[in-house]
């Protein structure tokens, strides 16, 4: 069976906001280890040489800096030539052996499913990550039915253990 859905064009602000969920969720660890290192660094400096406070305030822009990094990368990502094919209009066509991003009838892209790394249902939509920074956002509102909506979870996205 094949699904095929409406055309869909990602938005910049939902890229964003799911890749930084994402980056949130994989790396919560990295800001906090800023902060507890630079906080005990100082407290360690302070107890032994003498006491400044300039690296209390450095410990939390710290941690603030590296989330801005990241929300920079992703707000530049849709103006990069690699990552231009994601923000163009596309429909889809899914089937058990691959996807196929196509842009007319003629044109399009084939991806295979083992590209994808991980996939995941949120209340709208399908969210299939192919790598950090890359993602098919797949809202709920592109399927014809709801039977291609149930073959898309179910048929292909549970049985290649994609989607717990």
């Amino acid at each position: 069976m094949k699904v095929i859905t409406k055309k869909y064009q990602l938005s910049p602000k939902i890229y964003r906001t799911i890749c930084m969920k994402g980056v949130l969720k994989k790396k919560w660890w990295q800001p906090l280890a800023l902060f507890a290192g630079l906080f005990a660094l100082n407290l360690l400096i302070s107890l032994t040489l003498y006491y400044n406070y300039w690296m209390y305030i450095f410990a939390i822009l710290a941690p603030t800096l590296w989330y801005l990094f990241w929300w920079v990368q992703f707000t530049a990502s849709p103006n990069l030539p690699q990552l231009k094919p994601f923000f163009e209009k596309f429909m889809y066509e899914f089937t058990s052996r691959d996807i196929v991003l196509k842009v007319n009838a003629k044109e399009g892209v084939q991806l295979k499913w083992e590209n994808i790394v991980a996939a995941e249902k949120t209340n709208e939509a399908f969210i299939l990550h192919i790598g950090l920074g890359q993602i098919l956002y797949l809202p709920f509102k592109i399927f014809n039915n709801d039977t291609d909506l149930k073959f898309m979870e179910e048929g292909i996205l549970k049985r290649k253990n994609l989607l717990k």
